[in-house]
């Protein structure tokens, strides 16, 4: 995704979510204000909301989807590497799934791929950041390609946007909060992602990592006149 439009209580909060969802600093985007937040006495509140577009977002799909496969390609060099230096048999293949570039590791030793997976994922989250950092090092450019092992990702992708649905609908019907377990970024993301297409609720983020987490709750008074955010999704998605 080149191009989001987020809305927030203030366009501070809306630009965050909005850089969030790119993967992107302030400084390697265009930021269009759409709307400033409207509040005054016999005037129900509306939201802030920005336009946030990557620079050179100009380029067709078909360059990005050539851009995607390159990065691809060679994070799973990159992952093929580890894997000899760490002595882990294994292959490494990118994989286009939910429009996600994955990088799919798989191996004949449990153990081996137990031990690339680490408790709650956090040795494949150190994974992450050095394929990361190595692809947008060699490439020069921001690397968009998600490292999974054996699946895990996806199956806790869709255990997570289950159970938070489930939450969702709860908030929505009693009208009270909750305030999920810290999760690192790319799992937030799924969440709000997931809560957006329930409807009548938002996300947003409090805290800071490794504690940040996502809250789930009513709209804060940006819904529109007929009761509900337009076209049934959420408002607000602050990370």
């Amino acid at each position: 995704m080149r191009e989001v439009e987020r809305s927030g209580a203030s366009v501070e909060e809306a630009l965050e979510a909005a850089l969030e969802e790119l993967g992107a600093s302030e400084q390697e985007v265009d930021v269009q204000i759409v709307q400033e937040p409207r509040t005054g006495f016999l005037r129900r509140g509306e939201n802030a909301v920005v336009r946030v577009r990557l620079k050179g977002a100009g380029d067709d799909e078909a360059e990005s989807a050539e851009d995607l496969e390159e990065q691809g390609d060679l994070a799973a060099e990159i992952v093929e590497h580890l894997l000899d230096l760490l002595g882990i048999p294994g292959d490494a293949e990118p994989h286009l799934s939910d429009g996600i570039m994955y990088v799919d590791v798989w191996g004949e030793d449990s153990d081996g791929m137990g031990l690339l997976i680490g408790r709650h994922g956090q040795t494949l989250e150190a994974l992450q950041e050095v394929v990361r950092g190595a692809v947008q090092r060699r490439l020069e450019a921001r690397c968009r390609v998600v490292v999974d092992v054996e699946d895990y990702r996806k199956r806790r992708r869709s255990q997570l946007v289950s159970r938070v649905q489930g939450v969702a609908r709860r908030v929505k019907r009693t009208g009270r909060p909750e305030r999920l377990e810290p999760m690192n970024s790319f799992d937030r993301k799924t969440v709000h992602d997931a809560v957006a297409l329930v409807g009548g609720v938002e996300t947003a983020s409090e805290g800071e990592d490794p504690e940040r987490r996502v809250v789930i709750r009513r709209p804060q008074g940006g819904e529109n006149r007929a009761g509900g955010p337009p076209g049934g999704r959420s408002r607000s998605r602050v990370r």
